[in-house]
Order: structure tokens, then sequence, then C-alpha cells
């Protein structure tokens, strides 16, 4: 075994580039099943972000749907999600660019056709067969008042294109009054259709209601209540309802604290004390599908670990699939199996199925990434007391990665510096999946930390809730605790700490940097400074997150102004580097504008870097590079480090 060579933690070469990051693993998600096909999107940084839809065939053959220009992404809520639906001839699907809806041929080499209007917004996209139309959510912005949100029906023709009469004004709307939908669903035999909504101030993870009625060509009728409370008394959140191939509806809720399976006459499938959902953060997320009318074929998390498996329905018995991933998402059976997008610690995402017997194959593999396994960090799952105000009450979650290469060694007595993440939400979750963005700093000799802080999903409802008018408190107390552990463990060093977060968890970057000491520098990515601005200032689907997160506003705007960084100047003495997007419409660039004029006066080392044409989160290659090499370059400027990139 050769000798590994002695050199500063923080410095070491590295073989993961942030070039490699961008090019070695397309992100994979929205599975979908039609016929003998499989369908999926795929995002490609590399093609200024482009997202494409793919399709496996029956041969096993795969191809690129989507001529060059056009690309698959929707706009509603901001965070779009599926936006895509198939039948035997036509595929459906919001184009990136001008957010209409587009009619593509499947079998011949027509170009897509736009079938609706530029302005409306659209997701979530079904086909009713029986009465040739799309069914979608839909959202209309506003000049004077907030967008609204709809279930439409599109009316699509028996042909193609305009050429068959399509009538781009065929928008119909069927189901209307809430503030927000999702998930409209058609029942096997075309007679019904599904539905979740929710109301202000309530987020999709707070409290949904399930509603279904009967399709007709009119409209809607009979429209029935099946699940969640409308008066808030007592609240459960809603995810992914579903039919099976007999016509019966299933839905997740976690109404016993854990999201678990139930039948709409409110029986529940499976009970255990796991998640089987995810936060609705994206249109058409999906933890489970039906095998057939008596099996489903589902994922689940417990303790930030991902697992596959089947559940008998008449007996309720859960059978797990014995893999090697752990990171696991967009649920979809097609033809007998299981499949799913499915990551470990050093398996990049790729496209798996599984059968209820146990076998499992890979039939989507699109990494080129080729790395010594002994450069990959391995994520140790830890779980560190925290509590609010010092009492040490609640166990906390994180993942913790130990500075690793394959070459190199930290020198002797030496302890190295460390990362602490926050992930974004902040109501969603870190997990163990093959993360480059992580093992970019490892491989160069950082630790790093990735906090399930309190308010993180997968570890039940109250949890989940645990940040509710503690924001900006609790989560900046688990980041404090988390270094407070590893510095006991003599994992880290605590004078050398640094904190790095995105949108939300940007928010927590910039609150642990001003109201503790425990860090020394930080890295603020589209993140927030002034909630009383955000709260003024984001978009629809936001705009009352904060009321449960921080308090009502303006009533509570005291919470708001002692909460802010921005108001706290006096406490923020550390170098901070802020990255963002010129059209955020989530988190608007005045927040990073603000908080860099005020390090810039009190003399802190600051960097500001801006990206005219990314929004909330960064798509192409080239800005994800400069994002990566930037944040590098700063941490080595402020702890004098001599790396190689």
């Amino acid at each position: 075994m050769t000798k590994k060579i002695q050199q500063a933690f923080g410095t070491w070469p590295s073989v993961i580039s942030a070039e490699l990051i961008t090019k070695a693993a397309p992100s994979l998600n929205f599975l979908q099943s039609h016929g003998d096909n499989l369908y999926w999107v795929e995002g490609r940084p590399w093609d200024a972000g482009r997202s494409v839809i793919m399709r496996r065939d029956s041969q096993g053959q795969i191809s690129d749907l989507l001529p060059s220009r056009y690309s698959h992404y929707s706009k509603v809520h901001e965070y779009g999600g599926t936006a895509y639906a198939i039948d035997d001839t036509h595929l459906y699907f919001v184009n990136a660019a001008d957010q209409r809806i587009y009619q593509l041929p499947l079998n011949t080499d027509k170009k897509p056709v736009a079938i609706t209007a530029a302005g409306p917004r659209f997701a979530d996209l079904v086909i009713d067969q029986a009465r040739q139309q799309l069914i979608a959510v839909c959202e209309i912005h506003y000049d004077d008042r907030e967008p609204e949100n709809t279930i439409v029906s599109i009316g699509i023709g028996s042909g193609s294109g305009v050429d068959s009469g399509i009538n781009n004004d065929m928008v119909t709307t069927i189901a209307s009054g809430a503030d927000f939908y999702a998930y409209p669903r058609i029942s096997p035999d075309q007679n019904k259709l599904c539905w979740i909504e929710w109301q202000h101030p309530n987020m999709p993870w707070d409290s949904t209601q399930l509603w279904q009625a009967n399709i007709t060509a009119d409209g809607l009728s009979d429209k029935m209540l099946v699940a969640g409370s409308t008066s808030n008394k007592s609240p459960e959140a809603i995810f992914q309802p579903s039919w099976s191939p007999d016509n019966q509806l299933y839905y997740v809720s976690d109404k016993n604290n854990w999201w678990n399976l139930y039948r709409g006459d409110g029986q529940i499938v499976l009970s255990k004390n796991a998640e089987f959902a995810t936060p609705l953060w994206q249109f058409g997320m999906s933890t489970y599908g039906f095998i057939d009318a008596n099996t489903i074929g589902c994922l689940w998390t417990e303790q930030g670990l991902w697992y596959s498996g089947f559940i008998d329905i008449p007996t309720g018995q859960l059978t797990p699939a014995e893999s090697q991933y752990s990171s696991l998402e967009a649920a979809c059976c097609h033809q007998g199996q299981l499949f799913m997008v499915a990551g470990a610690a050093s398996i990049a995402n790729q496209i798996v199925g599984i059968s209820p017997e146990g076998k499992l194959k890979s039939v989507y593999a699109p990494s080129t990434l080729d790395l010594d396994t002994a450069d990959i960090a391995q994520p140790q799952s830890i779980m560190f007391p925290s509590g609010i105000n010092g009492s040490d009450n609640q166990q906390v979650h994180a993942f913790f990665y130990p500075p690793t290469n394959a070459q190199y060694q930290g020198m002797d007595e030496e302890l190295p510096l460390v990362i602490a993440i926050c992930h974004g939400g902040p109501t969603g979750a870190t997990n163990s999946g093959l993360n480059l963005k992580i093992q970019y700093w490892t491989n160069r000799g950082f630790a790093v930390v990735d906090i399930n802080y309190r308010g993180s999903t997968g570890f039940g409802r109250t949890y989940r809730q645990a940040l509710a008018g503690t924001w900006g408190i609790a989560d900046v107390e688990d980041t404090q605790h988390a270094i407070r552990y590893l510095a006991e463990q003599n994992q880290i060093d605590p004078e050398r700490c640094l904190i790095r977060g995105g949108s939300a968890g940007g928010y927590t970057v910039l609150s642990a940097l001003t109201f503790t000491d425990t860090f020394k520098a930080g890295a603020s990515l589209y993140g927030i400074g002034d909630l009383e601005t955000l709260a003024k200032d984001t978009h629809k689907f936001e705009s009352r997150y904060l009321d449960s997160l921080i308090g009502p506003y303006p009533a509570r705007r005291d919470i708001y102004l002692e909460r802010s960084p921005i108001h706290h100047a006096e406490g923020l003495n550390c170098p901070v580097i802020f990255l963002q997007g010129l059209e955020d419409k989530v988190v608007p660039p005045n927040q990073a504008e603000m908080m860099v004029k005020l390090l810039q006066e009190k003399g802190i080392k600051v960097a500001h870097i801006t990206f005219p044409d990314e929004g909330h989160g960064f798509r192409k290659a080239n800005n994800i590079i400069k994002a990566m090499e930037s944040e590098l370059a700063f941490y080595c400027d402020v702890f004098n480090l001599k790396a190689e990139a």
C-alpha cells in the first residue's frame, strides 16, 4: 500500500474539480410509465441547464425526445416539478422558455406545437383520454394581486398540433377557490378525479385536504372531501394521492405523526415509524406506485437513510428489498417492477428497477464519474444532543464526512477544518447519496457535517414542526451543537469552522455568523438576511411560510426584526461570501446586496458573486463552476491555505 503524503488539511490537490461536478452526473427525476416505455427528466448543466425528457423503450433503447431548443421546466410555485404527460401517440410538456404547453408527436419527425397561449403557467399534467383533454394545475399572474392557482382542462383534440384543429383558448377552469392545488389524478376507469388543495398560511407539509369528484363533459360533479381538516383543528399533511388499478384511492398522511399510507376510506395500509413521503416542494413527487391491485412498490426513509420494498395490501405486510442504495426518489411502477432514481455514498444517481422477488437491475446510469473509491468520503450517520436554550433534550441527526483523499493525509497533531452545511427549505432534508459538491470539499482536506436540524423531514411530524416559531434559533443551535459534538470527539478543529447554506440554509448561515461566535467564515448562497423584506417581497407559494416559522406579519414584526441578521450588524464580524442569481424570485437579489453593503461599511472581508442568468439555484455549468471555485478561493484566502484546485 502506497504511503500517503502528509499535507495540511484544506490544501490537498483534488481530482474532483468544479467542472467535473457539472459533467459527471446529470440530475434524474420525475419517472413515468406508459405502455412499454419508461420516461424521465434529465437535467444537464453542461447544456445551458437544459432539462430533457428521456424514453426507454421495450427493447431497452434510450432516446432524448426534445429537440435542442426545448427544455422541460415549469415555473408554477417557482419550483416547478413534473410538467409532462404521455399517451400512445403524443408527448405533452411545458417548455421552459415560454411556459406554454407543447404537443410533440412521438412517432414522426414533426416539431413540437404550442397548444396553449403565452401567459398562464402549467404543471402536473395528466391526460384524460375519455374526453380528449389535459388536466393540469394552472397559475395566472397579475400586476395588482397575487397569482391565482386553479385546476384546468385543456382540449387536445384527436390529432396533432394546430393542423388538427386544437384551439389555443380551450382552457377551462374545473376547480378553483383554494390558494394552491397539486396532484390532479384520474382514476383508471376515467370517471373520477382526485387532487389535494391547501390554503394560506399553510404549506403543503402543514395542512392539506384530499378531494375527489366525478368527471363529466361539463367539468366536475359530486365533489367530496376524502381526508384532511378544513378547519385546521386536526391538521394533516397529505401527499401523493393515487388510484390503484381497481379504482381505489390511496394517499399518504401524517395524522399519526409519521407519513404512512392510507386507503380512501381512512384505513391505514401500513403503520410504521418511518416516512413514506417528502415535503412537496415540487409537483409530481412520488414515493410509491402499484405493481397490481394487491401490491404497492414503495420508498421510505428512516434515520436519514432511504429504503425500498413492497407492501402486500390485503395483509399490510412490508417486504424490504435488498440493495446497496441509500438515497432513493421518484418511484414509478412499470411492467411489474418498482423503478426509482437510486444512489449511494459512492454511487452516482441512476435509474434502477427491482421486482417483488428481489431482482434488481440498473437500466440507465449516465454518470461518467470514474473515481477511486479511496477518494470518496463515506458519510457517518450521527445523532447528537441539542435543544433550545441549551436544554440538550433533543437528539438531532447529521451526516459527518471526514477528509478523504487517496494520496494525502493531514499533518501530525493537526485537526481538519470543518464546513457545516445547512440544507434549504428549511422544511427539507439531506441524505447520504453521492454529492460531488460535498466531495469537492472532503477531497481537498475539509471535514463536512451535513445537518438535518430540527424542522427537517424524515423524522416525523413532531420533529418537522420543532422549528415552528423558532427558525433562526433552533436550527442555529443545532449547528453549534454539531460542532461541539464533533470537537468533543476530536474529529475537527473547533477554531477553524465554516458554515455554508443556500436559500433558507443561507438564513441559518447568516444567523449563526451574526448571533454566535462558533464559525469563523461562511457562504450564503441566495440566502436571507432580512426577514421583513422577505415577508413583503417573495412569491405566492412561500408568502405565508414565515407565519409558522417566525410569526404572523406584521403583527409580530418585532420578532422579524429581532431575528434578522441585517438589523444586528454589531454581531457579524467575520468574512462572508454571497452567491446570488439576479433572476431569483424566491429570495430577491436585494437580500444579498443589503448584507454586502453592511459588511463593506464595517470593513469586514466580503465577496459578492452574481449570476445575471440564474434564478433560485444555479443550473448552468459555467455558473456552477464559478460559484464553487469562488467559494474555495475565498476560504483559502480567509485561512491562508495554499490550495491547489
